[in-house]
Protein backbone atom coordinates (compact mmCIF):
# COMPACT_ATOMS: atom_id res chain seq x y z
CA UNK A 1 0.00 0.00 0.00
CA UNK A 2 1.62 3.30 -1.39
CA UNK A 3 0.63 6.57 0.46
CA UNK A 4 0.91 9.74 -0.35
CA UNK A 5 0.29 12.69 2.46
CA UNK A 6 0.29 16.73 0.89
CA UNK A 7 -0.56 19.50 3.21
CA UNK A 8 -1.67 22.78 1.69
CA UNK A 9 -1.88 26.21 4.08
CA UNK A 10 0.79 24.88 6.45
CA UNK A 11 4.33 23.24 7.07
CA UNK A 12 3.51 19.13 7.11
CA UNK A 13 5.51 18.32 10.06
CA UNK A 14 7.20 14.59 10.27
CA UNK A 15 4.89 14.09 13.38
CA UNK A 16 1.89 14.73 11.56
CA UNK A 17 2.90 13.11 8.99
CA UNK A 18 3.71 9.78 11.26
CA UNK A 19 0.43 10.10 12.99
CA UNK A 20 -1.56 10.08 9.51
CA UNK A 21 0.44 6.94 8.48
CA UNK A 22 -0.16 5.30 11.69
CA UNK A 23 -3.62 6.02 11.58
CA UNK A 24 -4.41 4.89 7.94
CA UNK A 25 -2.54 1.99 9.04
CA UNK A 26 -4.90 1.30 11.62
CA UNK A 27 -8.11 2.27 9.63
CA UNK A 28 -7.41 0.79 6.63
CA UNK A 29 -4.81 -2.40 7.45
CA UNK A 30 -7.31 -5.20 7.01
CA UNK A 31 -8.08 -3.62 3.61
CA UNK A 32 -4.68 -3.16 2.85
CA UNK A 33 -4.20 -5.95 -0.46
CA UNK A 34 -7.17 -4.91 -2.15
CA UNK A 35 -5.22 -1.18 -1.99
CA UNK A 36 -3.15 0.22 -4.47
CA UNK A 37 -2.83 4.07 -3.51
CA UNK A 38 -3.79 6.02 -1.03
CA UNK A 39 -3.43 9.73 -1.49
CA UNK A 40 -4.22 12.20 1.98
CA UNK A 41 -4.64 15.64 1.40
CA UNK A 42 -4.65 17.85 4.47
CA UNK A 43 -5.28 21.51 4.32
CA UNK A 44 -5.91 24.68 6.15
CA UNK A 45 -8.71 25.98 4.73
CA UNK A 46 -9.06 29.55 5.90
CA UNK A 47 -5.32 29.87 7.33
CA UNK A 48 -4.26 31.62 10.18
CA UNK A 49 -8.44 33.40 10.41
CA UNK A 50 -8.87 30.05 12.42
CA UNK A 51 -12.70 28.21 12.78
CA UNK A 52 -13.29 24.91 11.81
CA UNK A 53 -11.69 24.56 8.63
CA UNK A 54 -8.91 22.17 9.11
CA UNK A 55 -9.84 19.38 6.17
CA UNK A 56 -8.62 15.97 5.81
CA UNK A 57 -9.39 14.03 2.12
CA UNK A 58 -8.22 10.57 1.78
CA UNK A 59 -8.59 9.10 -1.62
CA UNK A 60 -8.15 4.90 -2.00
CA UNK A 61 -7.38 3.26 -5.10
CA UNK A 62 -8.67 0.13 -4.96
CA UNK A 63 -7.26 -3.08 -7.00
CA UNK A 64 -9.88 -3.10 -10.37
CA UNK A 65 -10.31 0.47 -10.70
CA UNK A 66 -12.46 1.52 -7.90
CA UNK A 67 -11.93 4.66 -5.64
CA UNK A 68 -13.00 5.71 -2.29
CA UNK A 69 -13.13 9.11 -1.20
CA UNK A 70 -14.10 10.46 2.16
CA UNK A 71 -13.32 14.21 3.23
CA UNK A 72 -13.50 15.42 6.94
CA UNK A 73 -13.37 18.79 8.42
CA UNK A 74 -12.88 20.32 11.85
CA UNK A 75 -11.41 22.61 14.12
CA UNK A 76 -8.60 20.31 14.93
CA UNK A 77 -6.17 18.33 11.90
CA UNK A 78 -5.47 15.26 14.40
CA UNK A 79 -9.40 15.26 14.53
CA UNK A 80 -9.45 15.30 11.19
CA UNK A 81 -7.26 12.69 10.61
CA UNK A 82 -9.25 10.82 13.04
CA UNK A 83 -12.38 10.64 11.67
CA UNK A 84 -11.84 10.39 8.12
CA UNK A 85 -9.26 7.27 8.41
CA UNK A 86 -11.77 5.94 10.66
CA UNK A 87 -14.61 6.20 7.60
CA UNK A 88 -12.10 5.62 4.91
CA UNK A 89 -11.19 2.15 6.41
CA UNK A 90 -15.46 1.39 6.92
CA UNK A 91 -15.76 2.74 3.18
CA UNK A 92 -13.16 0.51 2.01
CA UNK A 93 -14.51 -2.73 3.78
CA UNK A 94 -18.12 -2.30 2.49
CA UNK A 95 -17.01 -1.99 -0.95
CA UNK A 96 -15.31 -4.73 -0.84
CA UNK A 97 -17.84 -6.48 0.57
CA UNK A 98 -19.81 -5.12 -1.94
CA UNK A 99 -17.64 -6.47 -4.93
CA UNK A 100 -17.31 -9.91 -3.08
CA UNK A 101 -21.29 -9.90 -3.22
CA UNK A 102 -21.61 -9.41 -6.86
CA UNK A 103 -18.74 -11.23 -8.15
CA UNK A 104 -20.66 -14.13 -5.94
CA UNK A 105 -23.90 -13.67 -7.42
CA UNK A 106 -22.52 -13.37 -10.98
CA UNK A 107 -22.26 -17.56 -11.37
CA UNK A 108 -25.78 -18.16 -9.99
CA UNK A 109 -27.21 -15.34 -12.32
CA UNK A 110 -25.88 -17.30 -15.14
CA UNK A 111 -26.98 -20.49 -14.28
CA UNK A 112 -30.50 -18.96 -13.68
CA UNK A 113 -30.36 -17.36 -17.50
CA UNK A 114 -28.65 -20.38 -18.77
CA UNK A 115 -31.92 -22.65 -16.98
CA UNK A 116 -29.90 -25.12 -15.16
CA UNK A 117 -30.59 -24.40 -12.08
CA UNK A 118 -34.56 -25.34 -10.41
Amino acid sequence: MHVAIQSQGFDLTDGLKDYTARRLAFGLGRSARHIVRVCVQLADINGPRGGIDKRCRIRVRLEPSREVVVEDTQSDMYTAIDRAAERAGRSVARSLRHRRAVRGAQPMAAALDSGSVT
